[in-house]
């Protein structure tokens, strides 16, 4: 005995067809459509493409279009960021290929930075380290200051403990000397 076995309606096999399903859920909205006159008909028909329309621009349209307008605005501020990163890849790269110095020549090289700024910078040598003291320094000074121990001196910062007041930038600053840095 050759028994075929189905198992669409199966209890187990998740219930009825799905075509089956659709299609009992969507004859009494055909029977209630037919039952309608026919310039309601058009009414229902008119409002399902209308509908219809709003889904497809909703979901398919505005998303790309939105895409579509910011683009260059997207474009363009990654084109800046990677000149920005661009430009830093090279000042790595020439930092890097500028030969070290020795802890001496670096910290004669960061007295010669200090020098200038006078009372405002205090300079103190702890073993492979140095702490500058800042009192009052403008941030055009700071920034000086930092290019020019980080070239000349060869110098690269540790910690930064810097306050900001209208008067400018007090704290201190650590930055590490000689070969290692």
């Amino acid at each position: 005995m050759n028994q075929r076995m189905s198992f669409v309606n199966h209890p187990h096999a998740g219930g009825p067809a799905p075509a089956n399903h659709l299609s009992a859920w969507l004859d009494p909205l055909r029977q209630r459509f037919a039952a309608l006159n026919p310039r309601e008909q058009v009414l229902v028909r008119t409002a399902a493409w209308a509908l219809a329309l709003l889904l497809a621009w909703s979901v398919l349209v505005q998303p790309a279009w939105h895409l579509l307008r910011s683009a260059p605005a997207q474009l363009d501020q990654l084109d800046r960021q990677l000149q920005s990163m661009q430009l830093m890849a090279q000042e790595a790269r020439e930092l890097k290929a500028t030969p070290t110095v020795n802890a001496d020549q670096a910290l004669r090289a960061l007295e010669g930075s200090v020098a200038p700024l006078g009372d405002a910078v205090k300079l103190s040598v702890h073993g492979d380290q140095a702490v500058l003291t800042l009192t009052q320094l403008s941030a055009e000074q700071l920034q000086a200051l930092l290019r020019d121990s980080r070239s000349a001196a060869r110098t690269r910062p540790v910690q930064a403990k810097l306050q900001h007041s209208a008067a400018g930038y007090s704290g201190s600053l650590t930055l590490a000397l000689g070969a290692g840095s």
